[in-house]
């Protein structure tokens, strides 16, 4: 598992037994990110989902194109592909029995529906005296989600056989981050994407012999990447779709292009990174130009980001341990400011888009209950703590500027 970063020598044909990864999650990060990375490390890669018209593409055309969102709008074609349905549990099974590597992408509240499948697949191996490593990594915007979907694979294998499981199948957690907007295009495989990616893999938790896998960094202390990435990039570009939302912008590079909004975001990016610097001993010069890099990959001019993705889901995105209310919490436990965290939480409770859900239900359960019951219902925070009443203030002040705005 060494020099995982480095160009593969060699061509594909060179390589008579080339490894094969198995992928929940045909969706763009799926397609634009995991797969792309994979296959030009000389993967095979088989996609599992349930999108019936993206598996028959799939399997006919073994290949599909990712544009990169620079100057040039270069264009990779990712091959050696093919795909089945998550409905096929017998096929998926086969495929985990005799693959090297399993990810997903299919977002961390659907982890509990794939696990069965995986774990089918793993009781196959053991059947089979596979003793070859198997890497089941959750590529999922959230804190240890592969040790979640652990957590539910062994749910659906028996107890006495968990200790046989873990002397050849490990879940090593990881932090990925690459943009990908919603997109349409003609072709349906057809994927475009920011040029910057990270893909962080806990060295600690490899269990040794999985395929090198091209651009991904391994780490031997995986929380301050994870946290880094999740209360910088997810923090600051959810702040920038619910301020952005309240002040009726559509894009994410509309918002980037208002200098006001901009100083707002880079605030909240300010304040977590001063609780990053002082919970994980960052450098601070280098998490500021960190920041930097990460304002201006929102700002990408090649890339057209709706404020409704980014902020879609706002019961998950204001949970207690999610990117806006844990820095917030971890912040003031630090005896650090937290102002505009509050100010970007109380924007993300009024974000009340009407084709999202979880907007919806936000939107009825203040109006029905109220905002301090949903803020100590919903994000977890008590009416005892203080950062509660602020939030409240800065919420009713949003209420008021924008209803004024809307009635106008």
């Amino acid at each position: 598992m060494n020099a995982l970063h480095h160009e593969l020598s060699g061509s594909r044909d060179s390589q008579p037994h080339r490894p094969n990864a198995v992928h929940f999650g045909a969706g763009n990060i799926g397609r634009g990110f995991i797969g792309l990375l994979l296959t030009k490390s000389n993967y095979d890669v088989c996609f599992v989902t349930r999108n019936k018209k993206k598996i028959s593409l799939l399997k006919q055309r073994k290949q599909y194109p990712v544009y990169i969102a620079n100057q040039t709008n270069d264009k990779q074609l990712v091959q050696n592909v093919t795909a089945i349905s998550t409905k096929n549990k017998a096929a998926v099974a086969r495929r985990i029995a005799n693959t090297n590597l399993v990810t997903t992408a299919v977002g961390v509240s659907n982890l509990p529906n794939i696990a069965d499948k995986i774990a089918l697949g793993i009781r196959q191996r053991l059947q089979n005296n596979c003793i070859e490593p198997l890497h089941i990594i959750a590529c999922e915007n959230a804190l240890a989600a592969s040790s979640k979907l652990k957590k539910y694979v062994y749910e659906h294998i028996p107890e006495d056989l968990h200790e046989k499981v873990d002397r050849y199948v490990s879940f090593p957690n990881a932090a990925v981050d690459r943009i990908v907007p919603l997109q349409h295009h003609e072709d349906p495989l057809a994927v475009t994407v920011e040029p910057y990616f990270e893909w962080v893999i806990d060295r600690s938790a490899m269990l040794g012999g999985l395929p090198e896998i091209q651009g991904v960094k391994m780490v031997d202390s995986l929380e301050a990447f994870i946290e880094r990435k999740l209360f910088t990039v997810n923090t600051g570009h959810c702040c920038a779709a619910y301020l952005g939302y309240l002040n009726g912008y559509t894009t994410i590079q509309e918002v980037m292009a208002d200098p006001r909004l901009t100083m707002e975001i880079e605030k909240v990016m300010q304040e977590t990174g001063n609780m990053l610097i002082e919970k994980h001993d960052l450098d601070e010069p280098k998490h500021k130009i960190y920041i930097k890099k990460i304002l201006k990959r929102f700002k990408n001019p090649n890339l057209t980001d709706k404020i409704v993705r980014v902020g879609r889901s706002p019961i998950r995105k204001l949970s207690l341990n999610d990117r806006l209310v844990k820095p917030a919490l971890l912040s003031h436990d630090l005896g650090l400011d937290a102002s505009n965290l509050t100010k970007a939480i109380a924007a993300g409770l009024l974000f009340d888009y009407p084709k999202d859900p979880e907007a919806k239900q936000l939107k009825q359960a203040i109006r029905k209950n109220g905002v301090h019951h949903v803020i100590n219902k919903y994000l977890g925070i008590p009416h005892s703590h203080p950062i509660h009443q602020k939030i409240v203030n800065r919420y009713n002040e949003f209420n008021e500027k924008f209803r004024l705005v809307k009635e106008a």
